[in-house]
C-alpha cells in the first residue's frame, strides 16, 4: 500500500509514518505550493491521510487566525482539487477535524451533537466542508476524525501541560470545571488505520477516549504520573494575556463522546486517562 500524508512531519504524522507500516509519502509544503509536484506525489496512492494545519497552541494573533484558516482549508482545498485530476483515484481519503466543532459546556456525539459559532467551530466546519468535496464530487471514501487533545510522549498539548508542573507550578486552570475530551496517540493511530484498510464504514467519527475528564481531575492525575505536587490555580486572565483568544482551547468544556467509534465495535487500548498518562512516562 502507498498512502500521502500532509502533515507528515507534525506529532501525528510522524507517529503514522512508523505505525502503518506503508509505503509514505509526505506532502511537504513545497510539494503543496506546486500544482504538478502536488499531482506527481498523489499519483498511485491506496489512500490519503490530510493532517495538515498550523498548531492552536498559539497567541490567536489577526495574522494566526489567518494561518489557522488557511493551513487547514486552503491545503484541503488543494488536495481535494488535485485528486480531481488524477486518472486512477485513491480509495481513501482521510482528513482531520477537532471536538472544538461544538457548543462550549455540551455533551456531544456525531448524532447527537449542539455546534458551536465561534472561531475555532467555524473553522472546524469549513475544514470539513471542504474534505467532503472527495466524497460529494469525486466519489472517494471520505472519513472525518474530530481529533480530542492528542496525548502522546514525543510533543503536543501534553508536552506545553506538563512543563509547569515540572517546575513545582502545576495546577487547574480557573475553577477545573472544564472538560476535556482527550485521546491516547496509539488509540488514534489505531482508528486511521482501520479507516485506511476500510474496515469500518466512511463516516465522520469523534476521535476521543470513551471518558472525558475535568480540567482538575486532569490534573491532579498529570502531577500523579510526574510525581510532582499540584498546590496552585492558574488564572484564565493569564492564559488569556499570552494567547488572547486561543485561550479558548484551554478553558472551553466539550464532552465529545466516540458513540460512532464503539458502535463499530472499535475497543481502545487506553480508555482511561490514568492508564493512557502510566504508558506516556513508564
Amino acid at each position: 500500500m502507498k498512502i500521502a500524508i500532509s502533515g507528515s512531519t507534525g506529532m501525528v504524522g510522524r507517529y503514522l509514518k512508523d505505525y502503518l507500516g506503508v509505503e509514505v509519502i509526505g506532502l511537504t509544503r513545497e510539494i503543496l505550493a506546486d500544482d504538478e509536484s502536488l499531482l506527481n506525489a498523489l499519483k498511485d496512492c491506496d489512500g490519503i491521510i490530510n493532517l495538515a494545519g498550523a498548531t492552536i497552541s498559539k497567541k490567536w494573533t489577526d495574522s494566526y487566525k489567518k494561518e489557522l484558516y488557511e493551513s487547514r482549508i486552503q491545503t484541503t482545498k488543494k488536495i481535494v482539487n488535485a485528486l480531481g485530476k488524477l486518472d486512477n483515484k485513491p480509495k481513501v481519503f482521510i482528513s482531520t477535524s477537532a471536538v472544538g466543532i461544538y457548543e462550549d459546556g455540551f455533551s456531544s456525539s456525531e448524532k447527537e451533537a449542539i455546534y458551536g459559532n465561534d472561531f475555532l467551530a467555524n473553522l472546524a466546519k469549513d475544514w470539513e466542508k471542504e474534505a467532503l468535496r472527495a466524497k460529494n464530487e469525486l466519489g472517494i471514501k471520505t472519513t472525518i476524525f474530530r481529533f480530542g487533545v492528542v496525548l502522546s510522549k514525543s510533543g503536543g498539548a501534553l508536552k506545553q501541560m506538563e512543563l509547569p508542573f515540572k517546575l513545582g507550578l502545576g495546577g487547574k486552570i480557573g475553577n477545573g470545571k472544564n472538560i476535556i475530551s482527550w485521546i491516547h496517540i496509539k488509540d488514534l493511530a489505531k482508528a486511521i488505520k482501520l479507516a485506511l484498510n476500510e474496515d469500518i464504514k466512511d463516516d465522520i467519527y469523534n476521535l476521543t477516549s470513551p471518558n472525558s475528564i475535568s480540567n482538575e481531575a486532569f490534573s491532579k492525575e498529570l502531577a500523579s504520573a510526574l510525581n510532582r505536587p499540584m498546590f496552585f490555580t492558574i488564572p484564565v486572565f493569564v492564559l488569556k494575556l499570552k494567547l488572547k483568544e486561543g485561550v479558548t482551547v484551554l478553558t472551553s468544556s466539550v464532552d465529545a463522546k466516540p458513540k460512532k467509534l464503539l458502535d463499530n465495535g472499535f475497543k481502545f487500548e487506553y480508555p482511561l486517562l490514568k492508564e493512557a498518562l502510566s504508558d506516556i512516562y513508564s
